[in-house]
């Protein structure tokens, strides 16, 4: 198989009150590998992270309202996020416009070079390639404009038909669904799948556009030291007490097919002040995965349970504010 899939979990505690829940620990339970928490320990620690089971695909590897949806890590100190932008529901070119000014670094102009020659790793449909008309790559330039059309077409897709409307990737090889790879992800995690599907069959993640409207985004990132145009969308949803959210990667110009970050957050209370208790999962399905194995393999769940850790110790340093 080409293909590789990651899977890690993650349990944090933040100040403050949410919705009463009968029993925490035990929904807990019921879908995660965290069957036994001390939220006392909990409470005194930094966030506790886990490797996900073994998944049957070799493309899967297994490994947390308002603040989360309004959290933009350039502003933030992360040093593999270059861009950041929200969109409006049914985005134009010009919502893209900061891409003509990305850094001028050395992952920046390994994509532009990858554009200029239209390399074969660039996750894009035949039909969007076909419009490269050739020359320089830079993104200040023919480059940047390239990637702004892909984008804003791409964007406005999701924004109609959720990720089935989504090209493939098939510019050189063999088709690659985003929507296929996202239920892919979920079908290996039944449990988790059934935990969130009152949130994800209302969205457009694997599927057509949902009746829950979507907090559209974009990026600019490092993935193995070459700049990735990302298009993400997150979704939230409180009912009867049971907050949710997920967050998607739906597309990437290189390093991973897509990824995907679930949330359930639960009022606790610890030694009588009130707390939240947050699950997450985050979920990637990339095609370098699948040519590790080993040391290889568990190197890259532990670089990603250590991004995971850095991010959240920043969530919380800044939502504590």
């Amino acid at each position: 198989m080409r293909n590789g899939r990651l899977l890690c979990f993650a349990l944090v505690f933040s100040a403050g009150i949410g919705i009463a829940s009968a029993d925490p620990l035990l929904e807990l339970s019921s879908f995660s590998i965290f069957d036994k928490v001390d939220l006392a320990q909990l409470a005194k620690s930094d966030a506790k992270t886990a490797h996900g089971p073994p998944m049957s695909n070799p493309r899967f590897l297994s490994v947390h309202l308002d603040a989360m949806r309004n959290w933009n890590p350039t502003e933030h100190h992360e040093p593999k996020v270059y861009l950041h932008g929200d969109l409006p529901g049914s985005p134009s070119e010009a919502a893209f416009a900061k891409l003509k000014s990305a850094p001028d670094n050395g992952p920046v102009r390994a994509l532009a070079n990858a554009t200029a020659k239209m390399a074969n790793e660039l996750q894009l449909s035949r039909e969007e390639a076909a419009k490269w008309k050739g020359g320089n790559g830079a993104l200040s330039g023919a480059g940047g404009d390239f990637w702004i059309g892909v984008l804003a077409g791409r964007a406005r897709a999701f924004s109609s038909g959720g990720t089935a409307a989504q090209p493939s990737y098939d510019h050189a090889g063999p088709a690659v669904r985003p929507g296929d790879e996202l239920n892919g992800l979920l079908r290996e995690q039944a449990k988790i799948r059934k935990q969130f599907a009152g949130l994800l069959d209302s969205t457009g993640i694997g599927r057509g556009a949902g009746s829950l409207k979507p907090d559209l985004y974009w990026e600019l990132l490092n993935a193995d030291d070459v700049a990735v145009a990302t298009l993400g969308a997150s979704y939230s949803r409180n009912s009867g007490g049971n907050v949710q959210a997920a967050d998607t990667f739906y597309y990437g110009s290189g390093g991973y097919y897509v990824t995907l970050t679930l949330h359930q957050m639960w009022p606790v209370d610890v030694n009588g002040k009130p707390h939240t208790l947050i699950w997450r999962g985050d979920m990637v399905s990339s095609a370098s995965l699948a040519d590790l194995h080993g040391v290889e393999k568990l190197g890259s769940e532990s670089a990603m349970m250590k991004d995971i850790a850095k991010s959240i110790a920043l969530f919380r340093r800044e939502s504590a504010h």
